[in-house]
């Protein structure tokens, strides 16, 4: 390869490094399937099953709570929820439950975390601000009339989606809740509005037929040089890992496809890699079938606290990957600082 074809590899290795590491995506281009596994593409509501969850705060610090019609909870109280429906992006299904279930409209502020017990259920909670208030809204809620539409929704607008919603101290009235799981994920909300963890992100609106995960696995050496893991097969760039979908495969863990990717590349467990977090997600669901899919950018480091002891990186034991030595400085240095911070969105198994 001449010099400069390498260089613009690199530099193309080097947009897709700083996208994926802004929160933003990339292009998926699906690896060849495992040795006797057939790749299935994710399809909403016949082999997968995405939630959204919305923690909205007033300026009091009150969260916004919806009061169950369903029979098996009715009359209970949880942060507005459901499942995604065909044809949503995740920002879209998050709006319509949120309004279906409120009478308010909101606007996504940040991915919180994404929940997951396999490809077969994911959840994805997102903290929102509310852009409409109803009757008997405090004055905090007043204050945001002009922001947008909507009124929070009374018993008298009682439907099948909800009976009512208001807004809770979480301390009085002492609401009867259909489930405890969403106390963490408001307190998740408080922390991150008095004090973000991680940059604002919001799902990237690119297809992408299966369940999968882009790495950026990082080896800082002792000397300070950085290098990025690539993958060789297929198309060039960061190795992507699949999780399978078949009936047998769904019990599997999202992180799980991830550790066999690791176990591929480098000797096990000799060479130590922790999983820091979740820098963005793709998904776009416009074509059922065919953009169901969706690619989380996860990021993980070589080494305890993000360091490995030795100049050059661990070995590799296969001829499918390699190190890419980064030699942008200024891509350099936001690599390491979000490594650093370990500013990233949680993966909850």
């Amino acid at each position: 390869m001449s010099s400069l074809a390498a260089g613009l590899g690199a530099a193309a290795d080097d947009e897709e490094v700083a996208a994926v590491l802004g929160g933003g995506g990339w292009p998926v281009v699906a690896p060849p399937p495992p040795q006797g596994r057939d790749l299935e593409p994710a399809r909403l509501r016949r082999n997968t099953c995405y939630i959204v969850l919305a923690v909205l705060l007033n300026e009091e610090g009150e969260v916004l709570m919806m009061q169950e019609a369903k029979r098996e909870c009715h009359g209970r109280w949880y942060l507005p929820a459901g499942r995604m429906e065909p044809r949503e992006t995740i920002v879209e299904a998050m709006r319509r439950e949120v309004q279906e279930e409120t009478g308010l409209q909101c606007q996504p502020l940040t991915l919180l975390a994404v929940e997951e017990r396999g490809p077969a259920w994911i959840r994805f909670v997102f903290l929102a601000r509310p852009t409409g208030a109803g009757p008997g809204a405090s004055q905090g809620d007043l204050e945001l009339r002009g922001l947008g539409g909507g009124a929070l929704k009374t018993l008298q607008e009682a439907d099948a989606e909800s009976l009512q919603a208001q807004w809770w101290n979480r301390e009085t009235p002492s609401l009867p809740l259909r489930s405890r799981d969403i106390l963490p994920l408001i307190e998740l909300a408080l922390r991150y509005q008095a004090s973000p963890a991680h940059p604002r992100t919001l799902p990237v609106e690119l297809p992408c037929a299966f369940i999968c995960q882009r790495l950026l696995l990082v080896c800082v050496g002792s000397s300070g040089n950085l290098w990025v893991l690539q993958g060789t097969a297929g198309a060039p760039g960061l190795p992507l890992a699949t999780s399978g979908l078949a009936p047998s495969q769904l019990g599997h863990r999202l992180l799980g496809a991830i550790q066999r990717l690791l176990q591929d590349s480098l000797p096990h467990p000799q060479v130590p890699v922790r999983i820091q977090g979740l820098l963005g997600v793709q998904h776009l669901g416009k074509e059922p079938g065919q953009s169901d899919g969706i690619c989380f950018n996860i990021m993980a480091a070589v080494g305890d606290k993000g360091r490995w002891l030795d100049e050059a990186p661990p070995a590799l034991q296969s001829g499918a990957f390699l190190w890419r030595k980064v030699e942008d400085e200024a891509l350099r240095s936001r690599i390491l600082q979000r490594l650093d911070e370990e500013s990233f969105v949680p993966i909850n198994s």
